[in-house]
């Protein structure tokens, strides 16, 4: 696919929260740390220190995650229109899902993994796909997400910007997703971070096969 069809977006944008400057990437590497690690985070609103299940706030204004304690958190929880939207936790596993290959194909994505989320600033659908330089967004139409909408209800309940639909149909999956957006962020970061040479190596899939299966064990 050419530049003009495709932008690289979130991951390497500069965050500035508090004071403190900081992109996705650095978030997301802090993902990937072991447990102990992760007790010593803290709020990016309030400094205090954060447990490893801490939560997460989208900024509006540039689609950057930011961890949170729950203290801060809970002063977004159902705000609209403000600065910050509290992320969900739970992750459901499609099932009933229907998405056809020629559905699929409408939607024009280079490979097999992508995520859809309604954004509110832009209303509109946004399908990206994981890359080894990150979230890229496609730039092409999606025809055939009316389709997948009206064939689908548990996508009525999508809630925009912070949840998504995760979309696995790498080899002969055909799995779907309802998840929080930070889900999908992991999924980046750990593509990009595990992918070598031109196909990315037998560990990145191994390393996808391995985040779908305790993404499917954790979800409803």
């Amino acid at each position: 696919m050419s530049e003009e069809l495709r932008r690289n977006t979130f991951l390497d944008r500069p965050l500035t929260v508090a004071g403190k400057t900081k992109t996705v990437f650095a978030t997301l590497r802090r993902f990937r740390r072991p447990e102990s690690a992760l007790v010593e985070e803290q709020c990016d609103l309030c400094s205090v220190s954060l447990t490893p299940d801490h939560r997460h706030l989208l900024q509006m204004s540039n689609r950057q995650i930011v961890c949170s304690c729950d203290a801060c958190a809970l002063r977004f929880q159902d705000v609209t229109g403000g600065r910050f939207k509290l992320i969900p936790r739970e992750a459901w596993f499609l099932s009933q899902f229907h998405l056809t290959d020629a559905e699929w194909d409408g939607l024009a994505l280079p490979i097999n993994l992508a995520f859809l989320f309604n954004s509110s600033p832009e209303e509109k659908v946004k399908a990206i796909y994981p890359s080894p330089a990150g979230a890229t967004e496609s730039l092409l139409p999606l025809s055939a997400w009316e389709t997948i909408l009206a064939n689908n209800r548990a996508l009525a309940q999508m809630e925009s910007d912070v949840q998504a639909l995760l979309i696995d149909r790498v080899g002969t999956k055909r799995d779907h997703y309802l998840v929080p957006i930070d889900v999908c962020f992991r999924l980046v970061g750990l593509i990009r971070v595990h992918w070598r040479g031109l196909s990315g190596g037998d560990q990145v899939w191994q390393e996808v096969t391995e985040f779908f299966a305790r993404l499917k064990r954790v979800a409803r």
